[in-house]
């Protein structure tokens, strides 16, 4: 099998792959919580985070009250795994560095809703996904 290393495919020793993904997390309730230094926190976190599962975040952004994240990942990831990770982890840290700002908002330990949206992006509309997300919290 031959990949085209100019697509940007993505190769290890066995094989070659390009699987990109467009997530999307909701805050608790909707609740407008991702501003200021709360969103620098959580965006921050979560791509520290990312980078050191071996995920590479292609673009990140949002409005108040949910993210956007288009990332690539190995075919080795299970990522309802990971996804639920990333909330766990920052729901506990923002809660933990962010509990006044947060207390009018959430009185039980919770910070993004139960669900999630995740789907497959491909080459040829990541860009399109790009922009959707670079154009998130414009007013």
């Amino acid at each position: 099998m031959r990949c085209a290393k100019e697509k940007g495919w993505i190769f290890n020793q066995h094989s070659c792959f390009l699987l990109q993904y467009h997530l999307v997390l909701v805050t608790k309730y909707r609740h407008p919580v991702l501003t200021g230094g709360i969103k620098d926190f959580v965006y921050s976190y979560l791509k520290d985070k990312m980078k050191v599962a071996g995920l590479r975040v292609l673009e990140m952004n949002g409005e108040p009250d949910h993210i956007h994240i288009l990332f690539e990942a190995p075919p080795s990831i299970d990522l309802a795994k990971m996804v639920n990770g990333l909330k766990t982890g920052s729901s506990r840290m923002t809660r933990k560095n962010f509990p006044n700002e947060l207390a009018p908002y959430y009185w039980k330990p919770v910070f993004w809703s139960m669900s999630y949206f995740i789907c497959t992006a491909s080459d040829r509309n990541a860009e399109t996904l790009k922009q959707y997300i670079q154009d998130q919290d414009i007013k």
